[in-house]
């Protein structure tokens, strides 16, 4: 099969290259297996077939297949297909297979089923969120709810399904944008306007002074919990130069804006109500091109439910749901030395769709 689609280079992921060869990230049974076949000089050769368990969209193949070109013993005598990293995939549908000698790649199983089991459930649950926000932008923000060392594939996951689905996504450091040399963006946040002593339109006039030409400017709103005044408070002050505003009341808070029309509608953290008042408020003022981005523990359900009602959101602030729940990866053995060799319940399973690996 000839395929135009392209696959990053191994140089990117800048991989710990000795400890990988060494088999420190790797379950140590694997590594107890592979010394065991050496002392007893044995060579099998398999076919190692990886796959998982759900409808998904595929990540992390290319830092798979990185791993296995600069880790294994003798990559140019391996013969590895795989899919595409932002295919769709069915439950046990193979992704990836590597055929060869087991004992020059058995060290590495946990880094590669790892490598795909994080970046893939990034990646489904990115496509999940655009989908549900029909096209709008949404902004990947999971960076402050994990550790620092997940941050640039976790990114490129992202940035994986945004390709998918065809709509942008903004991340929020320079790391998660490194692959594709991209740049981290961000609003006017919490702490400036604290370290203007909870003035956000003081705080927004010197981060619109500081701010380059072309970064657009957006401003949290809710400092004071009263969003609709701030929002035109911020943009009198910022006039052309402000580009949006966000919401981001907490879900234990009801913003001033609301606090004569609670009774038929759940009126806590960023609501309908309170984003449609900030749209009428902004739009009665003059102020009809200032968009407003919408964050707070924000899902794909809580996208959607927007989404059907029309809520005037113009782009969507999501976290931590995004690196929530499980996309394990499995790999098995289905044949060695030329015969079926799978554990009971596991066969080859053929698929026209794999490429081989250059």
């Amino acid at each position: 099969m000839i395929t135009t689609r392209k696959r990053l280079d191994p140089s990117v992921f800048d991989l710990p290259l000795e400890k990988m060869r060494a088999g420190y990230y790797t379950d140590a049974y694997f590594n107890h297996t592979r010394s065991t076949l050496l002392q007893d000089g044995r060579h099998p050769d398999v076919v190692m077939q990886v796959f998982q368990k759900r409808h998904a969209y595929l990540g992390g193949m290319d830092e798979a297949i990185a791993i296995l070109k600069l880790c294994a013993d003798s990559w140019d005598a391996l013969e590895v297909h795989a899919l595409y990293d932002g295919d769709v995939v069915a439950p046990y549908e193979p992704v990836l297979t590597i055929a060869g000698d087991y004992t020059t790649f058995a060290h590495l199983e946990t880094v590669y089923l790892g490598t795909l089991a994080r970046r893939t459930l990034i990646t489904t649950n990115v496509v999940h969120v655009l989908e549900a926000a029909n096209g709008k932008p949404i902004i990947f923000m999971p960076a402050r709810h994990d550790h620092h060392r997940v941050q640039t594939g976790d990114g490129y996951a992202a940035y994986v399904a945004g390709q998918v689905v065809g709509a942008p996504v903004g991340v929020t450091t320079d790391e998660q944008a490194s692959w594709w040399g991209g740049s981290g963006l961000g609003t006017v946040p919490h702490a400036l306007i604290a370290a203007y002593g909870g003035d956000t339109v003081v705080a927004a006039k010197h981060f619109a002074d500081w701010a380059p030409a072309d970064m657009n400017v957006t401003v949290l709103v809710d400092f004071e919990n009263d969003s609709v005044r701030t929002a035109l408070d911020v943009a009198r002050a910022l006039g052309p130069r402000l580009w949006g505003v966000r919401l981001d009341t907490s879900e234990a808070l009801v913003d001033r804006s609301l606090w004569e029309e609670m009774g038929d509608f759940s009126p806590t953290g960023v609501n309908p109500r309170l984003v449609h008042k900030v749209r009428d408020a902004l739009d009665t003022a003059g102020f009809g091109d200032v968009k407003i981005v919408v964050s707070g523990g924000f899902t794909a359900e809580k996208i959607s439910a927007f989404e059907a009602d029309g809520v005037p959101v113009d782009a969507y602030g999501v976290g931590s749901s995004l690196i929530r729940g499980s996309n394990d990866f499995t790999g098995d053995i289905v044949v060695t030395d030329g015969k079926p060799s799978a554990k009971v319940g596991r066969h080859l399973r053929p698929s026209s769709r794999l490429e081989r690996v250059a």
